[in-house]
């Protein structure tokens, strides 16, 4: 049932909890033919040369098919399962980003330009979602400190703000959504030149597929799923905080910093622990996503309740 405004919206009830539950019994069901596009749609991404980067976590990955079959994209449907099978409609080549605000060199790159700007890595990451699900992504990019040091931001750079491609012609309304298009985050200038904050480019080897965000995404692992913005179109820097698309639509359960903590609760649940796609077991939830040893120092004196 399409929801009516945005303040109705609540990020995680698009799958319900005895779903996401018996999801075990839910893949074992999914049509083969349904399967075995995903495989194809693998075979035939493009392969990413990359070296091993740093940060990555022992962890084992997730399987490619759960994490390029259960994914939060808005724009293509509010079922986990919809952007699997609408995202083919978005146009990936030709493709632009337009860097500009506060900086010295504002520029309208090519994907191919950016690429190019540094070595392609291979990180492997954790990645916690709001709804406490989590998964491990062989990420692919290198750190958005590159592009930011190339477009030389000025002293009024305090932040980044990103958008994502928006195309009324193809994706979800508004009001289908409930959120406003287009989708948009920000991050404070220190959190984004951080090395561990990755523009990325595929997963797996192979170039993103359309649903996980191509051609181009953010990668922020010790913060909530939804910061790590697809398919981007425009980089800004400015001077205040930016807006972003989900604090908009509810503030109270959404903050600007969104911090993976497993002491601050969601308002309507626990942050505590979380469930590995594909596994049944519950598993703590880590400060920062494991990388509290890298980033706490970011807020050091900030009052993480306040700042949520």
């Amino acid at each position: 049932m399409p929801i009516k405004k945005s303040s109705d919206l609540r990020y995680s009830e698009v799958t319900p909890q005895s779903t996401y539950l018996n999801r075990r019994t839910f893949l074992s069901a999914v049509p083969l033919a349904g399967a075995a596009l995903l495989a194809t749609r693998a075979k035939a991404a493009a392969k990413l040369s990359a070296i091993k980067g740093p940060f990555s976590t022992d962890e084992k990955p997730t399987p490619y098919q759960d994490v390029a079959s259960y994914n939060n994209f808005y724009e293509f449907g509010t079922g986990k399962d919809q952007p699997s099978k609408n995202a083919n409609r978005l146009k990936t080549s030709p493709w632009t980003i337009a860097v500009e605000g506060a900086v010295s060199k504002p520029k309208v790159f090519d994907l191919a330009d950016v690429m190019k700007m540094a070595p392609l890595e291979e990180r492997i990451y954790r990645h916690r979602c709001v709804e406490a699900w989590s998964i491990v992504v062989p990420w692919i990019g290198f750190p958005l400190n590159v592009l930011i040091k190339a477009v030389e931001p000025t002293t009024k750079a305090k932040f980044v703000a990103f958008q994502s491609l928006y195309d009324s012609k193809y994706m979800l309304s508004e009001r289908s959504a409930g959120i406003a298009f287009p989708y948009v985050e920000g991050l404070r200038m220190d959190e984004a030149m951080h090395p561990l904050a990755l523009l990325c480019f595929g997963m797996y080897g192979q170039e993103l597929p359309n649903q996980d965000g191509a051609p181009v995404r953010l990668v922020v692992p010790w913060k909530y799923g939804f910061k790590s913005i697809k398919s981007i179109v425009k980089i800004k820097f400015v001077e205040k905080e930016p807006p972003t698309t989900w604090n908009l639509s509810n503030s109270r359960e959404y903050g600007f910093y969104s911090n993976v903590n497993p002491t601050v609760d969601h308002p309507r649940w626990s942050q505590a622990s979380e469930r590995r796609l594909g596994e049944f077991l519950k598993r703590k939830t880590l400060m920062f996503n494991g990388y509290a040893d890298q980033v706490a120092s970011l807020y050091t004196g900030m009052d993480l309740r306040k700042y949520y």
